[in-house]
């Protein structure tokens, strides 16, 4: 259920895997999506087991409707019944708020300055990696006091450089704006690594990374991969703070 678990400095990260849900096929297991096609009442029951298992509130875990962009929102108290906004991140100084992020092989990125009291979940595909979600998502941690000499990210699973094929074009187009983003498939074809890419944005911006087992979710079976199934579900990552101010 969840597949890793770290704290650093009173920051907490977590990712699930796909196992220990009541979701049916093609979800089967632990997805915790809630748009795409799997029944709602699994999905609520699939959150709940996850945040029971991270000794979270389901009610205070809040969730984004991501559409592959760069906007940012600052969390103050969950959505209730505003509807959910359509970014690609979440920053919150609330110790009483989860902030949580969905994929299938985009980057799940976990942010925290732990002494500053602020943390953010952005999730980074391609597009969202290009467009800047991560740097905004920094930028935005900043104006409520972070630092970047105090920074740490964490970065969940997901397609790797070596399976993550595209056109030349578009391979292209993405390294002339992140380079370090250029890859080849482990056949020999044009792709695009989208964590590299994360990592060196993070870099740029003096954020340090706090390593984890790395992932290939169309590799691993224990992890959804869209690349992999096309229908199938949603891992998260969540992070939070210790204390409940």
């Amino acid at each position: 259920m969840i597949g890793h678990r770290t704290a650093v400095d009173g920051a907490h990260f977590a990712f699930t895997d796909r196992w220990g849900g009541v979701s049916a096929v093609p979800y089967d297991g632990l997805n915790l999506g809630g748009a795409v096609g799997d029944d709602p009442a699994a999905v609520r029951a699939n959150r709940e087991r996850a945040a029971a298992a991270l000794d979270r509130d389901p009610a205070r875990v809040v969730w984004m409707n991501q559409v592959h962009g760069r906007d940012v929102a600052v969390v103050d108290s969950p959505w209730g019944e505003a509807p959910v906004p359509e970014v690609d991140a979440l920053v919150t100084t609330r110790h009483d708020i989860t902030l949580a992020v969905l994929t299938a092989d985009c980057v799940p990125v976990l942010l925290a300055d732990p002494v500053a009291g602020v943390v953010a979940a952005a999730h980074a595909g391609r597009p969202g990696m290009v467009a800047g979600v991560v740097p905004a998502a920094i930028e935005t941690m900043l104006t409520l006091g972070a630092d970047p000499d105090r920074m740490i990210a964490v970065l969940g699973p997901s397609v790797c450089g070596k399976c993550y094929e595209v056109p030349a074009a578009m391979r292209d187009d993405v390294a002339a704006v992140v380079p370090e983003a250029y890859a080849e498939t482990s056949w020999g074809t044009p792709a695009v690594d989208v964590s590299a890419g994360v990592r060196a944005q993070l870099a740029r911006r003096g954020v340090r990374m706090h390593e984890t087992p790395a992932v290939c979710t169309l590799e691993s079976p224990d992890h959804y991969s869209y690349r992999r199934e096309g229908r199938t579900g949603r891992l998260a990552g969540y992070i939070w703070l210790d204390g409940t101010a």
